[in-house]
């Protein structure tokens, strides 16, 4: 789902990976309300949840306006990361970045390594073919190849260990394909249109977005499952992230009731997906 990783930046605080630092007492909500900054790692070809337009130096998608509205209540400017994506679920930021709001689902595993806040929406996940493919059935993709983002829950999800804390996974993809994986769901969407995969595996907007934008594909049956996004910290980080996660979280609460995330969803997808299933 990301692009290719950025260099992390030298920490003008002095803090190391290994925990010590100047400010040893300040937390991550200190560090970001004193600069004045939140660096926010998000991905600049996800549309239509994030991207970026080099001519004119702008970000915009669904994921880019919450995590804008987040920096505003905060009362801070946001400073755009853009990290691999399996860096970023890896955990382990070396204070590359301070926060995460790429659509990442919160599954066990990662909230080993990472502290999520409230979920801020739920989508569907789904796969895709090209036009004119002879698969009519999510059933028909046995012994065909499926592209997949790599480190991503549609790569757990088609290996089948997916587990998703509250969610009963129903896995409906045969179990006899082969996986291929990328670096965005981009690069797997290119692959499919140019018949080097049989299908494509992503979210549902990830995909319709594509079919929006031209790309000769379609959607192949059903949403197989849905799954719920949250923005996401390094629980390994120098300054302790408790606090900071505490505070987007009662942003993405406020936003939830104030009705802001559901007028962005219907912006950005035509529907609302703020709303648990």
């Amino acid at each position: 789902m990301a692009a290719g990783c950025a260099n992390p930046p030298p920490n003008s605080d002095g803090a190391s990976s290994g925990g010590g630092s100047a400010r040893a007492q300040e937390t991550l909500l200190d560090r970001v309300l004193r600069t004045g900054v939140v660096r926010i790692a998000t991905d600049p070809d996800y549309p239509p949840q994030s991207s970026y337009d080099a001519t004119t130096n702008t970000w915009k998608g669904f994921d880019v306006d919450v995590a804008t509205e987040i920096a505003e209540r905060l009362g801070v400017k946001v400073q755009w990361e853009r990290p691999a994506w399996d860096v970023v679920t890896a955990g382990g930021w070396n204070d590359g970045w301070d926060l995460s709001v790429g659509s990442m689902t919160v599954t066990a595993q990662r909230a080993q390594v990472l502290d999520f806040s409230a979920p801020y929406y739920y989508a569907p996940a789904g796969l895709a073919v090209r036009d004119g493919s002879p698969i009519s059935s999510i059933g028909q993709l046995t012994g065909k190849t499926v592209g997949v983002c790599e480190a991503c829950t549609y790569e757990s999800y088609l290996e089948r260990r997916l587990d998703i804390p509250g969610y009963r996974i129903a896995y409906v993809v045969p179990r006899n394909i082969t996986i291929r994986t990328y670096g965005t769901d981009a690069t797997a969407i290119q692959d499919l249109v140019s018949g080097r995969i049989d299908a494509v595996m992503s979210a549902v907007s990830t995909l319709q977005s594509a079919i929006d934008r031209g790309n000769p594909i379609g959607l192949l049956g059903e949403p197989v499952f849905y799954e719920p996004f949250a923005a996401a910290a390094d629980r390994s980080s120098p300054f302790d992230p408790a606090s900071f996660m505490a505070k987007v979280s009662s942003i993405i609460d406020r936003m939830h009731q104030d009705g802001l995330l559901s007028r962005l969803s219907m912006r950005w997808y035509g529907t609302d997906l703020t709303v648990s299933r």
